[in-house]
């Protein structure tokens, strides 16, 4: 009948062991069991939490019951193995020869002579923990004084460089996957419905009274011939919007008002507009602009090239 746990610690646990199990195997999508059926979960832990004290009070009953059962001479070795205490022999005596201190019975054989005021001093040894430590320390400034100083292996400055460089790669590459990062030299067109639907409805909101609602133009320039004024694509759109257009007549800059993923969204919903025809197309402003990435097409090997006849050479037979 040995039981050294108390009965409230034993509850405790079983009771959270329940809720860990509980979430395990109920389904209940991205939030927890006791958020997604809170009224169902805590009437159910309230249940569980009755019957483990009942059990505990039950089991203390027949373990008082067992108890009255005893002659004294087993009540005594009982309860004399109930107060004995579990212990960590082998940390224990780690602990101890780790120390390397004398029990204080045996402290009068490395008592010294001499005293202060009748204080005595203990001639102890060093902690064996701090001699393995130090002779660690040693080991360890041999090899630093090897690798660092004769083989000349990398410094302090070399680490931190590559540490830089390699938190840069880190940056740029999550600035590709994140949205509310994005600037004019990492954005890419957007092709996600989403993405357009939100750029439309920006468009809708802020572009209108100046380019018109189908992008034929009006007080701003028509976004549907290939003619930009400050350059096409998707890098120079968001430029532009973000930054604003030419100084005293173009667009006021927008990123005082919208976030870098609303411009990046709206800047590829101005680019659906190029091929379109527009009901009232405004005459095309600036140059026509080529991709300079786009890949050059060059004509195929086989094409036979035109030969022109000069009618005179031709001789009627």
């Amino acid at each position: 009948m040995k039981n050294n746990t108390a009965w409230w610690l034993r509850i405790t646990v079983a009771f959270f062991l329940v809720i860990i199990l509980m979430e395990v195997y109920i389904d209940s999508g991205d939030k927890p069991a006791f958020l997604t059926y809170p009224t169902l979960m805590f009437g159910f832990m309230a249940l569980i939490l009755l019957l483990l004290i009942a059990i505990a009070f039950i089991v203390q009953a027949i373990e008082n019951v067992l108890y009255n059962t005893l002659d004294e001479e087993a009540k005594v070795r009982y309860l004399a193995t109930k107060e004995k205490k579990w212990e960590w022999t082998w940390g224990k005596n780690m602990y101890n020869k780790l120390l390397g201190s004398k029990p204080m019975e045996a402290e009068g054989e490395i008592i010294l002579d001499h005293n202060y005021d009748g204080i005595r001093e203990l001639d102890n040894n060093l902690p064996p923990w701090w001699v393995y430590l130090f002779y660690a320390s040693i080991v360890f400034g041999v090899v630093y004084l090897l690798r660092f100083h004769v083989f000349n292996d990398y410094n302090q400055k070399m680490e931190y460089e590559q540490e830089v460089a390699a938190a840069q790669l880190e940056i740029e590459a999550y600035k590709k996957t994140a949205k509310g990062l994005v600037d004019a030299n990492t954005v890419v067109f957007l092709t996600d419905a989403s993405d357009i639907s939100a750029g439309k409805g920006i468009f809708e909101s802020n572009c209108v009274a100046c380019h018109m609602a189908d992008g034929g133009g009006g007080i701003g320039p028509n976004l549907t011939d290939q003619n930009w004024i400050l350059g096409g694509g998707i890098k120079n759109v968001f430029h532009t919007i973000s930054e604003g257009g030419r100084d005293g007549k173009g667009m006021i800059a927008w990123k005082q008002n919208l976030k870098p993923v609303e411009i990046a969204q709206v800047a590829s919903y101005v680019l659906t507009f190029q091929g379109t025809t527009p009901a009232n197309p405004k005459a095309a402003e600036g140059d026509i602009w080529v991709d300079p990435n786009a890949p050059v097409q060059e004509a195929p090997a086989d094409t036979i090239p035109a030969v022109k006849i000069d009618s005179a050479a031709v001789t009627m037979n």
